[in-house]
């Protein structure tokens, strides 16, 4: 793949609602591309349960309070962003528009959010921090051999930080792609297969994810290699007090609340009901991203109040790629960042560190 971006930011945007862009990706892919995009692992009993879990919550309202222009800025790991929305790692994006992350990165850009570029994607590592330097920086990769050789080749491309997915040893046992006999080309996910100016690639990637008793990792090793990466790193795919405790002796900087969108364990805990635990187990300095089941601004919110500094949205984000491109994921975050402003106004929270959990309470059973 070849970084042939336009821009595109276009004066009026057809989508409304959150669930009409879904409707629209949902009419531009094939049914076999789209069921990999919704379904989970197993029974899906994690999926569901990641947006059944938001349904626990509610937000409760501070009139009269002065707040008419509330500040969505914050700060992760020392980047600034304009909302507290992070872009997945979602591989193979190419599957889903032909300027897969390329417009991913722009759109974050446009926005000023982050956007984590996959190791597994459509394009390089180089090719989306050059098209996006300003979003692109964080770059994923898998805890494998080539980690130390990966670390390196994307801090001489001037990313600022690494996220490590720790939860995917293997590929989750993914039932829709089974009974689909899902078998997509597999070059779209090859983007980092071979190094830019003779930067080494992660060949190696695509056997271990998908054979079961592939090059399987344990922490001693992953903070051996976390020593000589040169850059801070995210542990994404924590759930539970004690990994968190873990990921923190082996070096993590920050890290992701996620069960990997209900895609790898089934059944897992929710991502959100576990927050809390882990905020509790850590302490309130360090930096933790909430990921799994973001749909709506409310959710942003109420992952804010739980715990979270920020959040990372993955499907949310196919589904404006599949729906429009560059501007569709630039709509689904002016949506989000929208409603949050809104929610921030009814409950009185003039910034985002506002929002904690003396302004939610739990829903009446």
């Amino acid at each position: 793949m070849t970084a042939q971006l336009d821009s595109f930011y276009p004066t009026q945007v057809t989508f409304g609602t959150h669930d009409e862009i879904h409707r629209a990706a949902a009419a531009a892919l094939d049914s076999d591309v789209f069921d990999f995009v919704e379904g989970g692992a197993g029974k899906e009993i994690t999926l569901r349960a990641n947006l059944a879990a938001f349904g626990h919550w509610r937000i409760l309202p501070e009139p009269m309070s002065g707040v008419a222009t509330p500040s969505t800025r914050t700060e992760l790991l020392g980047m600034s962003l304009e909302t507290p929305v992070v872009t997945a790692p979602f591989g193979g994006d190419a599957l889903f528009h032909p300027d897969g992350h390329l417009a991913v990165a722009r759109a974050a850009q446009h926005r000023g959010a982050l956007s984590i570029v996959p190791e597994a994607g459509s394009f390089s590592y180089e090719e989306v921090h050059t098209m996006a330097p300003r979003a692109a920086r964080i770059a994923q990769l898998h805890p494998f051999a080539h980690a130390a050789a990966v670390a390196e080749r994307v801090r001489r491309a001037g990313f600022d930080a690494l996220c490590v997915t720790v939860d995917c040893p293997v590929g989750g046992f993914r039932t829709r792609n089974m009974g689909n006999r899902f078998d997509p080309d597999q070059r779209l996910f090859a983007g980092n297969l071979t190094g830019e100016n003779g930067a080494p690639g992660v060949a190696e990637v695509f056997g271990q994810l998908l054979k079961q008793g592939g090059s399987v990792w344990n922490w001693d090793q992953l903070t051996a290699a976390a020593a000589d990466f040169g850059l801070p790193w995210i542990a994404k795919g924590i759930l539970t007090p004690a990994t968190a405790e873990r990921a923190l002796a082996a070096g993590a900087s920050a890290l992701v609340v996620s069960n990997h969108g209900g895609r790898q364990l089934d059944p897992a805990p929710a991502s959100l009901d576990m927050l809390p635990g882990i905020r509790a187990a850590v302490g309130a300095e360090l930096p933790i991203l909430l990921d799994s089941g973001i749909r709506t601004g409310s959710d942003v919110y109420l992952a804010l109040a739980l715990g979270a500094d920020a959040v990372i949205i993955g499907r949310s984000a196919i589904y404006g790629l599949a729906a429009a491109g560059e501007a569709g994921v630039d709509r689904v975050l002016e949506l989000l960042t929208e409603e949050l402003r809104t929610l921030m106004i009814l409950s009185g929270a003039a910034t985002i560190g506002d929002i904690d959990g003396t302004r939610i309470t739990g829903a009446a059973s």
